[in-house]
């Protein structure tokens, strides 16, 4: 695509500000003539071939143009004679660079904004702007229009018509028509064809197909005289004040987020939201650099004005708060889960008459290699280990659910939930002796050795990438124990928890309904010392579980316990109860936090479970563990459907509570 502008005109009305260079080089701000405008605009685009056709002071227009210094190859073409002739003539005389090419056409005394601009570069069609949204001129251009498209041009036109302006996106078959026909007229000999509009020849060509494009309030407009160039520098002062507002969540910027934002800039003053950890937690993959780091990287992007935290996916707090005249987006929101986002930004600035502006979202899969490369190096061991620490930093309270297997592990991984303008997820994975054990069909009793147990981590990693936190029962031996810490560490998980109990495990849930020892506190602060010594990294977290309530020790012990532990290095406690009444977890908790306000408490609500997250958050509880769910729930389903094929003698009763394998084929990567 080439761009043609006009240059060769007297500019005589403008008085003074046009003796001593062409109109197009009359200043319209500070830092900008209409030229350099134009051609700033149509470098930003990729537009690299120009033609421009030059009249008076066309020396001194060349030389203004080279020392603009921009990625543009301009051929400059003189109309010997533009005293006596208009700008039809002008084309006619550039008119072997013009040929078999789309083009962009606009006169050089036309300033518009970029929003205008882009619409005429997005346009699929030949197009010409025009307004509906303005009174009819007396003197100036007017289109006609019917069903959308152009039918005649001109200033003499009332009826059916529209303000116009000479900018145009013309593609090569119109063009080409159009352009025959001016030649026709400049070699006709009637040297009236030389003095006209060249919309004069477009009025004859009877099968034009160029739409209109309406610009509506939006600034496009000539400057003919002093009195026009200042309002339209007022008016070009009011739209690069106007606010812009663009989310992101990304930590890699590519070359697609320096397009984009390009664009946004050039609407006005460009504020850039900065999704939270928190809120990129609850819906993507973990953030590889923190708010802080991401803020600043987008403060050093060129053309940005400010950069604030968006603390949620939904805008709602932001919009109200700047009132951005226009928010930019990619279109790729139109669908999925995103779209109830964009219906809600829309609806908000509709209220005060804020504009969306959506560019088409770039589809490049070298783009998705990038997100999918972070991805991977989520899952490597250095990295995963560290995330559960600094996700309880980022968000105060995370969730972790169970896993027992590669498939659990990936259901665990991928669900999410929108509600509400955003989107929740688990935080982390639980691997439970419990599920574990249950799923080999072994009882809770430290029967399945660590190295099945290990293997069992293995699956589960090798296809995710969120934090995973292990059941370790009692831990073992002393000695034993700081072996398994070793190997835990090595592999990439981010915590241990081990019970403050001896002897062969019981399950829990038993109470006091078995017997079950639970060890001495210096006994038990002794092993908790090995394995913080045998560890490598700071990243590993060793989690104390106190049994004391299970136990019906009391809240003393269970208090004195906790504080010894974490004197004895203890990253996490975890507060255990069977009771459906949460109260002496909440108890525990309170007398907690009154002496220690930092160390993470770890809760497991299978009993308590009608407290919500946003409760134990407001209680100062750190970590929510959904600890046997996915097993709970998987085996009365297979049970169910085992039963119905031996009830029905085949297994057309059972479809109905099956999920589709395809389904289930989605959900293992191939990869």
């Amino acid at each position: 695509m080439k761009a043609l502008i006009l240059n060769s005109g007297l500019g005589s009305r403008m008085g003074v500000l046009t003796s001593e260079h062409p109109k197009c080089m009359t200043e319209i701000s500070s830092n900008e003539t209409i030229l350099s405008r134009q051609l700033t605009l149509l470098a930003d685009a990729g537009i690299t071939e120009v033609i421009m056709t030059t009249g008076s002071f066309d020396s001194v227009l060349v030389n203004y143009c080279n020392s603009l210094d921009l990625p543009l190859h301009i051929t400059f073409v003189k109309n010997l004679v533009y005293d006596k002739t208009n700008y039809i003539y002008s084309i006619y005389c550039a008119r072997e660079y013009l040929k078999d090419e789309d083009i962009i056409l606009m006169h050089g005394d036309l300033v518009f904004e970029n929003i205008v601009f882009d619409d005429v570069l997005a346009s699929k069609t030949s197009c010409m702007t025009a307004s509906s949204f303005l009174e009819l001129p007396e003197k100036d251009f007017k289109a006609v229009i019917a069903d959308g498209k152009v039918q005649k041009v001109g200033i003499e036109f009332f009826n059916d018509a529209m303000a116009a302006q000479p900018l145009y996106k013309l593609l090569k078959e119109e063009w080409n028509k159009w352009l025959d026909k001016i030649i026709d007229f400049c070699e006709s000999g009637d040297e009236a064809k030389k003095k006209c509009y060249a919309e004069n020849a477009l009025n004859e060509i009877v099968d034009k197909n160029i739409s209109v494009l309406d610009y509506k309030d939006r600034l496009c407009a000539e400057i003919d005289n002093p009195e026009d160039l200042a309002v339209v520098s007022a008016k070009l002062k009011e739209v690069e004040n106007r606010k812009v507002y663009m989310c992101f969540t990304t930590d890699i910027i590519h070359s697609a987020h320096i397009s984009i934002i390009k664009k946004a800039a050039r609407l006005g003053k460009l504020i850039i939201g900065v999704l939270s950890d928190e809120a990129i937690c609850s819906f993507r993959r973990f953030p590889i650099l923190p708010y802080s780091e991401r803020k600043t990287m987008f403060e050093n992007i060129n053309g940005v004005y400010k950069v604030v935290e968006q603390k949620e996916l939904s805008y709602k707090e932001n919009l109200e708060k700047y009132h951005p005249d226009y928010v930019v987006h990619g279109d790729d929101w139109l669908t999925g889960f995103h779209r109830p986002i964009r219906d809600e930004v829309a609806a908000i600035l509709a209220t005060y008459g804020g504009r969306l502006v959506e560019y088409p979202y770039s589809g490049d899969k070298k783009y998705e290699d990038f997100e999918n490369r972070a991805r991977l190096d989520m899952a490597m061991p250095d990295i995963r280990r560290g995330r559960l620490k600094k996700a309880i930093a980022m968000k105060g309270t995370i969730s972790a659910i169970e896993a027992h297997s590669g498939l659990t592990g990936l259901i665990a991984e991928n669900t999410i939930v929108y509600q509400n303008g955003g989107a929740r997820q688990f935080d982390a994975m639980w691997i439970s002796s419990l599920c574990d054990s249950t799923a080999k069909g072994k009882p809770d009793i430290e029967l399945v050795d660590m190295t099945s147990r290990f293997r069992t981590i293995d699956d589960i990693m090798e296809v995710t990438t969120k934090p995973i936190i292990f059941d370790g029962d009692t831990g073992g031996l002393t000695e034993h124990f700081v072996y398994t810490v070793r190997t835990l560490e090595r592999m990439g998980v981010s915590m241990v928890i081990i019970e403050d109990k001896t002897g062969l495990k019981k399950n829990s849930l038993f109470g006091t309904e078995v017997k079950q020892t639970q060890a001495s506190i210096p006994d038990f602060c002794e092993k908790i010392k090995a394995g913080k010594k045998a560890q490598k990294t700071k990243d590993f977290m060793i989690c104390a579980r106190i049994e004391s309530l299970i136990l019906e020790q009391g809240m003393e012990d269970a208090l004195e316990r906790a504080f010894a532990f974490v004197e004895a290095g203890a990253d996490a406690i975890m507060i255990h109860s069977r009771k459906k009444d949460p109260a002496e977890i909440f108890e525990f908790v309170e007398k907690f936090r009154s002496k220690d306000a930092l160390t993470p408490i770890v809760v497991v609500p299978t009993s308590f479970n009608m407290v919500t997250e946003e409760e134990f958050k407001e209680r100062g509880v750190n970590v929510v563990i959904y600890a046997n769910q996915l097993t709970r729930t998987g085996f009365p389903a297979m049970q169910n459907a085992a039963k119905l094929i031996l009830e029905n003698h085949r297994a057309k009763e059972c479809d109905d509570i099956c999920m589709p394998f395809k389904d289930i084929i989605r959900l293992i990567p191939e990869e």
